[in-house]
């Protein structure tokens, strides 16, 4: 009789254990589901495969940069959608940080810049001007000189030219020096490389987009929410949104000066892309009353040979 009321006991705190570790593990997934995914208003899980490519899918891409393989398009068939997700997960934190309203914007600020500097578009042409990114790899008319600037840190190499290369056109012996010491290449001495690799051209890009160029924040900070600006921003102007990254790439030349049409192509870019992944524009768009960033100081540009 004692040895069955001992085992039935036993039984009974055996049960008990069962349940609370099923309540427990129960607990557990209600709990993640709720921090992410559907339940949690879209944002983004942190584990598993999630990433720029759950944005950016291959057919979002091909939208987005709907004639880069039009065959009057120079860079045709080179910009691959492998090539740019494997430059993205090179980079954490590009388009993965924030909520999901946070990183739309972002990839759709990182293209709408990107796209503007390679654009092959015109005011007529088919499914509008902002259809037609990515349309070249390399700086189009005869870039001047060989864009080298004397350097013991980066000399110039024998016959090599660093004109703009790329999505965002980096230029300049003094930024491809540094840019092949982060991605991984020898910016010096194999600048053509950035036209030759579609992965390493796009490096190139993001590189640019995460560093930052002080007084200049990075573009990734800017559009991550990452920066808010300081009182000599705000006397200046410079309020986060989509202006600043702007005034960051080529705020001397189109800063500060009232409407520019280089700066409503870059706008136009991005409001089409914001459309597509189907979030709002935010604010601060354009740099037509802001000062750009140190330009006194600054007698060339500081890292890419943009679009004029």
């Amino acid at each position: 009789m004692e040895t069955s009321v001992r085992l039935m006991k036993s039984m009974r705190f055996s049960v008990m254990v069962m349940a609370l570790v099923t309540m427990a593990t129960m607990n557990f997934y209600f709990v993640s589901a709720e921090q992410c995914g559907r339940q949690a208003s879209g944002v983004l899980c942190t584990g598993g495969v999630q990433g720029v490519s759950s944005v950016i899918t291959e057919s979002i891409f091909n939208n987005l940069l709907k004639h880069r393989n039009d065959a009057g398009c120079k860079a045709k068939g080179f910009y691959s959608y492998d090539a740019f997700i494997a430059a993205a997960n090179a980079f954490p934190g590009f388009g993965t940080t924030g909520d999901l309203t946070s990183q739309k914007r972002e990839l759709a600020a990182f293209f709408g810049q990107t796209s503007h500097e390679t654009t092959g578009g015109w005011p007529t042409a088919p499914d509008g001007p902002y259809a037609w990114g990515y349309c070249f790899k390399e700086e189009q008319g005869n870039p001047p000189g060989e864009y080298c600037q004397a350097s013991s840190q980066w000399p110039c190499a024998s016959g090599k030219r660093y004109y703009g290369r790329g999505p965002v056109q980096i230029s300049w012996n003094y930024n491809y020096g540094p840019a092949g010491k982060a991605v991984g290449f020898d910016g010096i001495n194999n600048p053509d490389i950035v036209a030759n690799d579609a992965t390493v051209s796009f490096k190139t890009a993001v590189w640019f987009w995460m560093t930052e160029q002080s007084p200049k924040p990075s573009c990734h900070n800017v559009m991550a929410g990452g920066w808010g600006p300081s009182g000599s921003d705000t006397a200046a102007g410079r309020a986060a949104g989509y202006g600043v990254v702007t005034n960051i790439i080529n705020g001397g030349l189109e800063c500060g000066k009232g409407s520019d049409s280089r700066q409503e192509d870059r706008i136009g870019f991005y409001k089409r892309y914001c459309d597509i992944l189907g979030v709002s524009y935010g604010s601060n768009l354009d740099c037509n009353s802001q000062k750009p960033f140190g330009f006194a100081a600054q007698s060339q540009p500081r890292l890419i040979k943009t679009v004029v």
